[in-house]
């Protein structure tokens, strides 16, 4: 058996699920989550845990069992705490500053550049250069922050550009550093 996908997932008090055909909801403070559970996939919920069956033994099926439990997880720890995601813009000049649901970035084009956020997701902008996401659903945020790195992600000579928080930049030599090397 999966080691993960045979492990409960408790939940926690104020934290309620439910399940409709093979939609699975689950509620709690921090906002409410839905899942179409995989065919042939059982979820149980009985008292406070939820538990995941899967239909056959094939390794395929082992690999969606801990998928699952672990996307449930993801779904319940979501609705108690939130997840959030930091992320660190480099360069002289380059800002940004948050208008409702809009994140308003300053990246060094001609132009500024207006983020949208999607509904569910929520910034907070730290001495213009620090951007702190919030969500309850793990994938959606990671998703936001991909795009928004991607607006202007970090290049290895002089740093500038945005990058996770908790992510290093490998640096590389200039053409100075490489030519003086050479003579």
């Amino acid at each position: 058996m999966s080691r993960i996908g045979k492990l409960p997932v408790h939940l926690e008090k104020g934290v309620k699920a439910s399940l409709s055909g093979s939609t699975l909801k689950i509620e709690g403070p921090k906002g409410k989550l839905e899942m179409h559970v995989l065919p042939g996939y059982g979820v149980e919920i009985a008292d406070s845990t939820i538990t995941v069956k899967r239909p056959g033994d094939s390794n395929d099926e082992r690999a969606r069992h801990g998928l699952t439990r672990k996307l449930i997880a993801n779904m319940v720890n979501g609705v108690t705490k939130g997840f959030t995601r930091v992320l660190e813009i480099n360069g002289v000049g380059y800002r940004a500053e948050v208008k409702g649901t809009n994140i308003n970035l300053t990246l060094g084009y001609s132009h500024p550049i207006v983020y949208q956020l999607p509904p569910g997701v929520t910034a907070k902008v730290d001495r213009q250069v620090v951007i702190t996401l919030e969500s309850a659903d793990r994938q959606l945020i990671g998703s936001v922050a991909s795009e928004i790195r991607g607006l202007r992600p970090p290049e290895p000579y002089k740093g500038k550009g945005i990058k996770y928080a908790e992510e290093t930049i490998r640096r590389k030599a200039g053409k100075a550093a490489a030519g003086s090397a050479a003579a």
